[in-house]
């Protein structure tokens, strides 16, 4: 019982920074969400207020009335799910290969995997955009104004991180659940994808979700690559229209934002079952 009322205030004050940090990490997010719905002269108040007792959705509104916002909400998905589906499936082989096979320069290419992720994405920007428009050249689609041009960048930059977390889940698959699967009479590729697959699903959904929220929100690439062909712009692009000379439309930024968050949050709900799934059960006794 001593030890019981020890543990308990220790408990409580964890339980209490942890709801002090979630409040702190949530309060932007709600703050965009009210500014989206606050009526406009509340939101230029030079007395701003958490709360509102006139919510609207006139914000929605303009936003939905921009031209091409559909579009741009289209070409958002094409890109951020290109990018998943290709990166998920290049990695889960990837990471197959350099964790189960044994080859020249394997460690050289794990460290490169992790030197890859330490450069700025900026510094590259102006090389990729002269290697986008050089390829664009020889290959038609994914040159200079091209959806192309933001898939391929997206997946170079999320390929090292994918295969370096899917290293560790196909490594905590057990050679003995594979050798057995040889002896049953399973090919490598039959193991492959039913077997060693549905085992790695979990990290396959940990990385999409990085790799999802990191093109869904790309501003850099959508902004140096699509130059002049507006109908291949992305969404963060959409919220340009509403910085304006006169002054911003910070209603109609805050509900657009809202908007682009809605998808991130959806995607994340549908894999986050995954997210939390082990191994367990994987190997017979």
């Amino acid at each position: 019982m001593t030890a019981l009322r020890i543990r308990r205030p220790w408990r409580l004050a964890a339980e209490a920074a942890a709801l002090l940090v979630a409040a702190v990490v949530a309060f932007p997010l709600y703050w965009m969400v009210l500014a989206a719905f606050k009526p406009a002269d509340e939101v230029r108040s030079a007395e701003p207020r958490p709360w509102t007792l006139r919510p609207s959705l006139d914000a929605f509104r303009r936003v939905f009335e921009q031209q091409d916002f559909g579009r741009y909400f289209l070409n958002s998905l094409l890109v951020a799910g290109a990018v998943v589906l290709a990166s998920g499936l290049v990695a889960f082989l990837a990471a197959t290969a350099v964790t189960r096979f044994r080859f020249r320069f394997r460690t050289t290419l794990l460290v490169m995997f992790l030197v890859a992720q330490m450069v700025p994405v900026e510094a590259l920007t102006i090389p990729l955009f002269f290697l986008m428009r050089d390829v664009g050249d020889a290959v038609p689609g994914v040159g200079l104004n091209t959806l192309g041009s933001l898939v391929l960048p997206h997946l170079a930059f999320s390929l090292p991180f994918a295969i370096w977390m899917l290293r560790g889940f196909v490594r905590a698959v057990p050679e003995a659940l594979e050798e057995a699967a040889y002896l049953d009479g399973a090919s490598r590729a039959r193991f492959l994808w039913q077997i060693l697959f549905p085992l790695v699903l979990p990290g396959l959904m940990a990385t999409s979700v990085f790799s999802f929220i990191s093109t869904w929100n790309d501003f850099l690439f959508a902004k140096s690559f699509i130059i002049s062909a507006t109908e291949n712009s992305t969404l963060p692009m959409a919220l340009l229209v509403f910085f304006k000379d006169e002054g911003n439309d910070w209603g109609g930024i805050m509900a657009a934002s809202t908007v682009m968050t809605v998808p991130v949050l959806v995607f994340f709900v549908l894999v986050q079952r995954r997210l939390v799934s082990g191994l367990g059960g994987a190997v017979k006794d």
